[in-house]
């Protein structure tokens, strides 16, 4: 697995033949379709944060449409998509490998998954690390508020570095100058897009996914600064870049299943309201100032197509029993997971052990913290536990 000298460090390597595999609905598993590309750039371009009634109907039609191709598209696939039938397919990897039991790492969504494996068979579990956890018990329109908090405060710690170092594009000497800035563009793209790659404009909503991208790690925040540089004067091509990587678009114009894969699972899943209503409400409250200004609704509104979902929730609630010591990985500021979904999930797991690491960024393994590589490493080789609650010094 060629992806493994990336992920993983060298004595892991060495004492493991590293498996990985695309879960059913993503990549080469029978991927889920939903739209064809032209009406995946057209969703994608949609209005997220709508403040008239026509925008509001447009955006439920786009979300409608969305859960509706998926049933045309993938009606045979769709009930048996979600978290629980991954992990029952992890089982049988470990057993086609022969292993008794199962070594672990998931980042993201893979701690999901890995949780609910150790769920459901916490006696199959050697050794299983979690890094950049989810928080099960959180419906996705709360899990979107807090996402959107935490990309809040990354962008506040950018502007920050920002000033602090030079060569900033904002006009203001001040962080919330800036971060204003950063407000009024997004207001002048819901009003008038900017330019994009010739062919696509860039509205308010792809704007939005150009920010987002980079705050996912520290090491893009220079590609930001560039990005936000060029769209203070009008040009959107960067923005539009960014949001092309997060939505998986390449350049011919077609698509990875990356966004259907990812709506498609998490409302599998379940844990959606049923009356965009109640999007509504929790979307306006997300967007206060002091919460999530920038970011609030459109993360909460992003989850809307669940609202139509053909097919009940296949993820209960979890609790996790008789495991060995699973160690949760979780970072003070990572935009994407927040650290208190790590605190929550090592809560759940009943064996969980917590690890914090105080730096930025989307999960921590391999990120550049020689502290975390170690503990982690040793846990994963030698099963060398750590202490709960240890804590590793964030780096940069």
């Amino acid at each position: 697995m060629r992806a493994a000298r990336v992920v993983l460090g060298v004595e892991v390597r060495k004492r493991f033949d590293v498996v990985g595999f695309d879960p059913r609905g993503v990549g080469t598993s029978a991927p889920v379709e939903c739209l064809s590309d032209e009406e995946l750039d057209a969703f994608v371009a949609l209005d997220g944060t709508p403040d008239t009634a026509g925008e509001r109907l447009a955006l439920e039609e786009g979300a409608r449409r969305f859960a509706e191709g998926c049933r045309r598209r993938s009606g045979r696939l769709l009930p048996h998509l979600g978290t629980v039938n991954v992990a029952r397919d992890l089982d049988l990897l470990r057993q086609a490998l022969g292993e008794r039991r199962l070594t672990y790492l998931g980042k993201s969504y893979g701690t999901l998954l890995g949780a609910v494996y150790a769920k459901l068979f916490p006696g199959r579990v050697r050794a299983m690390v979690l890094d950049g956890a989810l928080d099960p018990g959180r419906s996705r329109v709360r899990l979107g508020a807090e996402q959107a908090a935490g990309f809040e405060r990354a962008l506040r710690a950018y502007a920050e570095d920002c000033l602090a170092v030079g060569g900033c594009p904002f006009r203001s000497r001040t962080v919330d100058g800036a971060l204003e800035e950063v407000s009024g563009l997004l207001r002048r793209t819901d009003a008038r897009p900017l330019r994009g790659d010739g062919r696509r404009e860039v509205t308010q909503a792809v704007a939005v996914l150009g920010l987002l991208g980079p705050l996912y790690d520290r090491a893009l925040w220079p590609e930001l600064g560039e990005a936000l540089r060029r769209a203070f004067k009008g040009d959107g091509a960067l923005l539009l870049r960014n949001a092309d990587q997060l939505t998986g678009r390449h350049h011919d114009g077609t698509y990875s299943n990356e966004t259907e894969a990812n709506l498609a699972v998490n409302c599998a899943d379940g844990g959606h309201p049923r009356r965009p209503a109640t999007y509504g409400r929790a979307a306006a409250a997300a967007a206060a100032r002091e919460r999530a200004p920038r970011f609030g609704a459109y993360l909460v509104w992003s989850s809307l197509p669940c609202a139509y979902w053909p097919h009940p929730a296949a993820l209960g609630p979890l609790k996790v029993e008789g495991s060995a010591p699973i160690l949760v990985v979780g970072t003070e500021r990572d935009p994407v997971t927040p650290y208190a979904w790590a605190r929550k999930l090592a809560g759940a797991l009943g064996s969980g052990v917590l690890l914090r690491y105080g730096g930025d960024g989307h999960t921590a393994y391999g990120g550049g913290s020689r502290c975390v590589d170690e503990v982690v490493e040793g846990y994963l080789v030698a099963g060398v536990v750590p202490e709960d609650g240890a804590v590793c010094p964030g780096i940069g």
